[in-house]
């Protein structure tokens, strides 16, 4: 399998590490429109939401990502990459990709000094908790009908599915621990098969 990183900000290195881990054949760095040429899926990683957002529009690659979205392509948005796939932002009138039925909350776990660690009952991810590192962690606030809560913390919506789309508030790719990476890969390999 082939997965993608978006490479325009943000934890890159250490996303393609964890997916190599959790046993991506190849992962590549996505920077331009050609880059997502035959890929199996792809993660957008932490960073700044709003810069992000920028250089996706500057790089042309904003409306082929979300026809992908659209037509089932599977991606794994985590921290910022969250709030790039929600279809909607708290307090704001605008989204990104606006492809993943949620309200998203920005930086609602504080700023950077409030950054933690906890451990996280995930559905779908077997084995003991899962050590969770949140760093200006934004929450999803409401989820539509047809996506599926996976974890909580304090009450609060920290990861969720939506199909092909798995949001995730916390940053997967700074642990050893590569089983939500795993999770989606899995994603990745059935929507490969139904395409077939």
């Amino acid at each position: 399998m082939k997965i993608g990183v978006l490479a325009l900000q943000g934890a890159v290195a250490e996303h393609v590490k964890s997916l190599q881990q959790a046993g991506a054949e190849e992962v590549v760095a996505v920077k331009w429109p050609a880059d997502l040429e035959g890929l199996d899926g792809l993660v957008l990683p932490g960073g700044e939401s709003t810069t992000i957002g920028k250089l996706m529009n500057k790089y042309e690659l904003m409306e082929p990502l979300r026809d992908m979205a659209k037509a089932g392509f599977p991606m794994f948005g985590t921290c910022a990459g969250l709030i790039i796939l929600a279809e909607r932002i708290n307090g704001q009138d605008w989204s990104h990709l606006g492809v993943f039925n949620t309200l998203v909350d920005r930086n609602s776990f504080g700023r950077q000094v409030d950054s933690f660690e906890t451990d996280l009952e995930i559905r779908g991810v077997e084995g003991e908790p899962y050590t969770a590192v949140f760093i200006r962690a934004p929450h999803i606030m409401e989820v539509g009908p047809e996506v599926e809560v996976l974890a909580t913390f304090q009450d609060r919506i920290v990861t969720a599915r939506q199909g092909n789309l798995l949001g995730a508030s916390f940053h997967p790719e700074l642990t050893d621990d590569v089983r939500l990476h795993k999770y989606f890969l899995d994603m990745c390999e059935a929507a490969k098969k139904a395409r077939v």
